[in-house]
């Protein structure tokens, strides 16, 4: 668009703003004077996104995702740049699938933030063939809703060259339908995998050294992020966990395997320090994590208050963690403390051994540990379920704190 005026005075004229911003769209003047002393202005127009939308439009398209999707505003706006709504029928469709097949209303937002372009698909021919292949196998209707609402981009996977595919591939080492479903829950992201770039070399490279088929199977279904490590990255941690003397024989090869996996080395080497204030060596601590490899992923406040209570308040010598270093690895408050304190007074008692190893109360279920250090010995100690429950204290069943060797209490 052209306008032209003529002048005596630019100082007189009043010279527009170089941008004007109208209706979402930014207009430029550009101002030149022509050679018979008239100015001409010229306006261009453009979108401040790549494709130009009719107001009305953007405007249904966000107002469709805050009320019927559930976004915020913010939310809302950015996910429009991505797609312009004209109706609601297929956006409806898609939504009414979603919820059929099990998307709570709390996690449809997620998903349609992360993939709004969900809304375009063709309800029929597209996504319904996806979410019946889906309800064909043993997933449940939350898991489902978990799955897609954590890994919305599932769905923009084609069904016969990618879904079906990788299915398949997985459910031809895992053999159970159940053991795939553990695998893609525990790892969404499966699908979004191209199985032949890191996960056959990585599952190759565990038969060569001689790994078991079980033990394959325990990892893909219990830690299949671990299989999707780039190569290299997955050769180098099957490499340090046999020089520290793991047998690949063994399902601990495959635990050592996911802790490092998932462990830079200076994480490494802080959970190591932690150790090491306790008074254990560094061969000490590789003993320790070939019998128990979690014992790396436990947090440094895990480890700090367990070991706490194990040897300031119960006495128990490092030796006899050393033989027992599940322990660490238990619940705290619901576990050790309880059970160690009924231990205690047992021994206190004279009716278990003194010498009965810090195993012995921890490894039973919750109804065999009732039963064989509770229930039993009632009759000698009627408060040892209250103790065991946390009702009372050791020193309140009569015990004088010398008689219990300066045991503190909790």
């Amino acid at each position: 668009m052209r306008i032209r005026f003529s002048f005596r005075g630019l100082s007189s004229l009043p010279y527009p703003p170089p941008n004007w911003r109208i209706t979402g769209k930014i207009f430029t003047t550009q101002l030149s004077l022509l050679q018979d002393g008239s100015l001409t202005f010229r306006f261009f127009s453009s979108s401040p996104t790549s494709r130009s939308a009719n107001p009305k439009q953007c405007s249904f398209t966000v107002s469709y995702l805050i009320n019927s999707c559930g976004l915020s505003p913010d939310s809302a706006l950015s996910a429009s740049q991505k797609l312009h709504l004209v109706t609601p029928e297929r956006p409806d469709s898609i939504l009414a699938l979603l919820r059929n097949y099990g998307i709570t209303d709390t996690q449809l937002p997620k998903l349609i933030r992360v993939f709004p372009t969900l809304l375009l698909t063709d309800p029929e021919k597209t996504l319904l063939p996806k979410l019946e292949f889906f309800n064909s196998k043993p997933f449940s209707r939350a898991d489902l809703g978990r799955i897609l609402s954590s890994c919305p981009m599932i769905l923009s996977r084609s069904l016969d060259n990618q879904i079906i595919p990788c299915y398949n591939f997985f459910k031809s080492i895992l053999h159970l339908d159940n053991r795939v479903v553990s695998a893609i829950k525990r790892s969404p992201r499966i699908f979004l995998e191209d199985v032949n770039k890191n996960i056959v070399p990585n599952i190759t490279a565990l038969q060569e050294i001689g790994v078991p088929e079980s033990s394959i199977v325990f990892l893909i279904t219990y830690y299949p992020i671990v299989v999707q490590l780039k190569h290299d990255r997955f050769g180098e941690t099957v490499k340090e966990v046999m020089e520290m003397g793991f047998d690949p024989l063994t399902v601990v090869f495959i635990k050592a395997i996911q802790v490092f996996a998932g462990m830079s080395k200076s994480t490494w080497e802080q959970k190591m320090e932690v150790y090491r204030r306790w008074g254990w060596s560094n061969d000490e601590i590789v003993l320790l994590f070939r019998a128990f490899p979690a014992c790396m992923s436990l947090s440094e406040k895990k480890i700090m208050s367990t070991m706490d209570f194990l040897v300031n308040k119960m006495g128990w010598k490092l030796n006899e963690i050393t033989r027992f270093p599940i322990s660490l690895g238990f619940n705290l408050e619901k576990r050790i403390i309880p059970r160690c304190w009924v231990g205690k007074v047992l021994m206190l008692k004279g009716l278990v051994k003194k010498d009965l190893s810090l195993g012995a109360f921890l490894r039973y279920t919750e109804s065999k540990f009732l039963d064989r250090f509770v229930i039993k010995y009632q009759n000698h100690i009627p408060q040892l379920l209250n103790l065991y429950k946390g009702e009372v204290g050791v020193l309140e069943l009569g015990f004088a704190s010398e008689e219990i060797g300066g045991i503190k209490q909790l």
